[in-house]
């Protein structure tokens, strides 16, 4: 720790979901870890993820408690619930105003792009930051700040008309359905939308951007981000995971909640397996399978004979077909909930992963060195699936017709 660091005071904003909020409370932690101190913006109910890091730095990091905002009127909810987040401008400057030593600069999730607005109002700066890939953010960044000129490429609204994005490195291309469900669902004028859409340009002139991603894995697309934003102030600060330590259920098991399930349960029977032959099956922390998905996947798991953990959502959970435990018997594993993914993924016996490949999971996976079958549904999750599968030749694509279509199931087992 630097003396230049010492007691210099950040303010940390998340965006509230666990694939938003838990990667940048990692990096939090290694914020704190070198000596600054840092005030987050969080709600009561993700507080219970916070206390780890509020007990591990009592001193050093600070809470500052905000209501979730009623969302504001917009035809797509979660336009309603981002533009929303803009009623706690007041209260934060309200709280900046009267600290006695408030925060030099601001770093803030990529959809809270009115933090730049903040930023500017308290004199301080603002770093982005992204939960997702450089890769999935130039294309995220594209869409938005060419809305209009790319959706009168396809006035017709034909759904599988491909699209190219010729200037970003390895040239991607995504048929329109593949794009993100809520730029597709952009509506001209609409307050709600344009206010989204003025925060995310805003993000690029913002002082600077950190990607939870590293150079090996994404260099060139780290290299784009930095020429579009005409300065370096561009950073790979990942993976930002906890490093691997012996099993701890206050440590890296219990990383972004408390299990349903208790882990020395799992762990005890992932140890009986051999190394590498344990299928993991995981789709996230918001995708959830419905009836049809999940009786494709359960026969799958039913014929392929091999053993298997599966985490479901609760919502989900009641899709399992009856007797399919039974059938199995001792060869899955069932979760209910969330599970200790990281701690999963990097156990000897695993070798596997059916992913969504939201970013989270798909760094998790790469660093732990497990082979994936992409399941991608929505969000950046095609574009992740294709670096995962053309690019780094880590996966193997098991369905990328999105949630309206399945695999094979004998082809899947």
């Amino acid at each position: 720790m630097s003396n230049s660091t010492s007691n210099t005071h950040i303010l940390v904003f998340p965006l509230p979901p666990p694939g938003h909020l838990i990667p940048l409370l990692d990096l939090t932690h290694h914020l704190l870890r070198y000596g600054l101190t840092v005030t987050i913006v969080i709600s009561t109910v993700n507080l219970p993820l916070l206390n780890p890091l509020l007990s591990s730095h009592p001193s050093s990091l600070h809470k500052l408690l905000l209501s979730d905002p009623a969302p504001s009127p917009s035809p797509h909810p979660l336009i309603a619930k981002l533009t929303a987040t803009r009623q706690l401008f007041d209260p934060i400057v309200q709280w900046f105003e009267s600290h006695p030593a408030p925060p030099v600069a601001i770093i803030s999730d990529f959809f809270l792009g009115w933090t730049n607005d903040l930023a500017t109002h308290l004199g301080i700066r603002r770093v982005v930051f992204s939960p997702s890939g450089a890769l999935g953010y130039s294309i995220f960044h594209k869409l938005w700040r060419d809305v209009l000129d790319i959706n009168a490429l396809n006035d017709d609204g034909d759904e599988n008309f491909m699209l190219s994005f010729p200037d970003i490195p390895s040239s991607p291309q995504l048929p329109w359905w593949q794009l993100s469900e809520t730029w597709r669902s952009f509506k001209k004028g609409d307050p709600g939308f344009e206010s989204f859409r003025k925060g995310i340009l805003g993000n690029m002139t913002s002082w600077g951007i950190v990607f939870n991603t590293f150079e090996d894995l994404e260099g060139d697309y780290i290299d784009y981000m930095k020429k579009q934003m005409g300065h370096d102030r561009i950073w790979a600060v990942g993976p930002l995971l906890p490093t691997k330590n012996e099993r701890d259920p206050k440590g890296s098991t219990g990383r972004g909640g408390s299990s349903v399930v208790p882990p020395d349960d799992l762990f005890m029977w992932l140890d009986q397996k051999r190394d590498e032959s344990v299928v993991y099956i995981c789709f996230g922390s918001r995708e959830t399978l419905d009836e049809k998905e999940m009786k494709t996947l359960t026969v799958a798991l039913a014929l392929s004979n091999v053993d298997f953990v599966l985490c479901v959502h609760e919502s989900g959970s009641n899709f399992i077909p009856s007797g399919f435990k039974d059938q199995v018997g001792g060869r899955g594993f069932i979760f209910k909930g969330w599970a200790p993914q990281l701690e999963i993924l990097r156990h000897k016996a695993i070798g596997l992963f059916i992913t969504h490949c939201g970013w989270n999971s798909t760094l998790e996976a790469i660093t732990s060195g497990v082979t994936m079958l992409t399941w991608p549904m929505g969000a950046d999750q095609f574009t992740n699936a294709a670096l995962v599968v053309d690019q780094l030749g880590v996966g193997k694509r098991v369905c990328d017709d999105g949630s309206n279509s399945v695999p094979d199931s004998i082809k899947l087992a």
